[in-house]
């Protein structure tokens, strides 16, 4: 990295004040100069926040996919032209437990903000009291006496740490959406991928179930053959074993489907059993071929890919929010004034007395056995770990788009040579079927093209399913359609608590 953030105390002036309002001084010295940093308008201590220069690559290296679609990534899902697709999107994002636990840290964070909002403003806060009192003595009249009160209290931020509580809260209301986002993100591609994986494993099914047909009837013909003495007993076994070991692929491959009808339940909510109805009935080529992921041209540099991630931009916020918190606690180590009021008013039978106070206090530390420095020197801890948080959360986005980029670059260049493996094998095994047939071959060569064959269908359809998931996480590593001028335009979930109060 470059440009680390550096820590700037706000003006000369400032300085100055701070120096001679620090504890030790006589109150009267300090209350003068207190007055003085009121009336130049109030100093801000500790550091002014810079966003960090990332210090990325001017280009990518690893190779960028060709005809791609510019338009942008917002609306990628819809593209891929699967309505189940989009319909288990949806389902996900509409009772995701993660998108509302990083829902909820938004509302925590909006909280935080109003809480501090309303410590700064201008106004004060304000208190009243009342009461009534009965009081008799022996030998005289019962009487009443009534009290009420309001008192008023202003805190002046000399040394700007109510502003930098402030600036801290809307640093990290913008982090934790942009937390949101990046779950949201993170949601969507793992829903597609596992789709994807679960619609491969079905098209892997229909291979074995039409491989074990095939081998079934070899195996009942070879049967036949070895009964009537035409054939060794070897051939019969061998048959056999092949048939066995088919089954069983397929039993294990109908597992892994399952599998993953049981991850996509975890991440969408919906049970199995609608599931496996919407999945059976989604799409009228699902089991003919996998969806068709729409392509997108990578051709911006690594630095403008940054700005559009929603994890990098929620860690440099949060960077935000820790140099803030600095300021607070180097505030502390000076002196704060505020300004009081109140009144009060007594009324005993038909005697009514008032009373009113107004004046300012003020405080200066003197000893804390070196707390609030300790504070200072955690914020500033503290400050370092999410500056050091941000470049790991730099240094993994870059990783994650060059990693995505060479695995499709490989599973574009490998599935072209996959589909004429998969071509001339099937060219091989017609032929080997035929001189099987006519007896001019083994069984076993018959059955070992049958295995190479199988072999690579198998392979390229996991290479078609791998084509697909590489630009799936391509999608997710360049931001997922996310953009930061966008990012307060997000959708609260459903609140378990207002369900649960309107019952």
């Amino acid at each position: 990295m470059k440009s680390k953030p550096r820590i700037l105390m706000a003006s000369d002036l400032t300085t100055t004040l701070c120096q001679h309002a620090r504890p030790g001084y006589r109150a009267k010295r300090a209350a003068l100069l207190i007055t003085l940093a009121v009336i130049s308008g109030c100093a801000t201590v500790g550091p002014d926040h810079q966003e960090p220069e990332a210090g990325v690559p001017l280009q990518w290296s690893g190779t960028s996919p060709h005809g791609g679609d510019l338009r942008q990534l917002g609306a990628w899902w819809q593209r891929f032209n699967d309505p189940l697709l989009v319909r288990l999107q949806q389902a996900a994002e509409s009772d995701s437990p993660s998108l509302a636990a990083a829902w909820a840290n938004v509302e925590i964070s909006r909280a935080t903000l109003r809480s501090a909002g309303a410590s700064a403003s201008a106004l004060p806060s304000v208190s009243a009291a009342g009461s009534v009192t009965r009081v008799a003595q022996q030998g005289t009249s019962a009487g009443t006496t009534r009290k009420g009160s309001l008192d008023a209290s202003w805190e002046l931020d000399l040394f700007g740490k109510l502003r930098r509580s402030v600036e801290s809260a809307h640093a990290q209301i913008e982090a934790r959406r942009g937390d949101w986002h990046d779950a949201r993100v993170t949601l969507a591609a793992e829903v597609a991928s596992n789709y994807v994986e679960y619609r491969a494993c079905g098209l892997q099914v229909d291979v074995y179930e039409q491989e074990l047909v095939s081998i079934d009837q070899t195996t009942k013909a070879t049967e036949s053959l070895v009964r009537a003495g035409l054939s060794p007993s070897t051939d019969a076994a061998l048959a056999q074993a092949t048939q066995a070991s088919i089954t069983s692929a397929l039993l294990g491959q109908r597992t892994q489907c399952e599998l993953l009808v049981k991850s996509l339940s975890k991440l969408t909510g919906l049970q199995d059993a609608e599931l496996h109805s919407m999945l059976a009935s989604g799409s009228a080529n699902a089991n003919t071929a996998l969806p068709t992921a729409p392509t997108f041209a990578v051709n911006r540099i690594p630095a403008d890919v940054l700005r559009q991630r929603p994890d990098v931009a929620a860690r440099e916020r949060d960077l935000a929010a820790a140099s803030a918190k600095v300021g607070v606690a180097v505030a502390d180590l000076y002196p704060s004034l505020q300004l009081g009021g109140s009144i009060g008013l007594s009324v005993l039978g038909g005697s009514t007395s008032g009373l009113w106070s107004f004046g300012p206090s003020i405080s200066v530390p003197l000893f804390d056995g070196g707390a609030r420095q300790a504070a200072v020197d955690s914020a500033r801890a503290s400050h370092e770990a999410a500056y050091a948080q941000w470049r790991g959360t730099v240094r993994n986005a870059v990783s994650d788009v060059e990693k995505a980029l060479v695995r499709l670059a490989d599973a574009n260049l490998r599935v072209v040579q996959s589909d004429r493996a998969a071509q001339a094998y099937r060219r091989y095994l017609a032929g080997a079927e035929a001189e099987r047939r006519a007896g001019t071959v083994s069984l076993l060569t018959f059955e070992e093209a049958r295995r190479q064959s199988l072999s690579a269908q198998l392979d390229l359809i996991g290479l078609q399913r791998d084509q697909v998931t590489d630009w799936i996480a391509l999608y997710k590593a360049l931001g997922g359609g996310w953009e930061r001028a966008s990012s307060t335009d997000i959708t609260p979930p459903r609140s378990r608590v207002s369900e649960q109060g309107s019952k």
